[in-house]
């Protein structure tokens, strides 16, 4: 699982889930002093971790630096979240 700030490089070393944002170099959670945000994209990333159904899927966040509004994410949406074949 990784969270990227450059999809090509992203998709040449093949990384096998990662959701996208972009934003500055060395900000892959988010701005500083705002945890609404980090914690946003800390949810995105483990709910995609959960949820992809193949290697190799490069989720765009599509958050804009600066101007958005965040919510504290929905965490129980992750409780017994599974991918498809797995065991719990």
């Amino acid at each position: 699982m990784s969270v990227s700030l450059a999809r090509d490089l992203t998709e040449a070393v093949g990384t096998p889930r990662a959701v996208f944002v972009k934003w500055p170099l060395g900000h892959p959670l988010g701005e500083p002093h705002a945890p609404l945000q980090q914690r946003t994209v800390i949810f995105r990333a483990l709910h995609l971790l959960v949820t992809a159904s193949q290697p190799g899927v490069i989720e765009d966040l599509g958050f804009r630096w600066r101007r958005e509004t965040y919510t504290e994410p929905d965490w129980s949406k992750l409780e017994g979240t599974k991918q498809e074949g797995t065991k719990q």
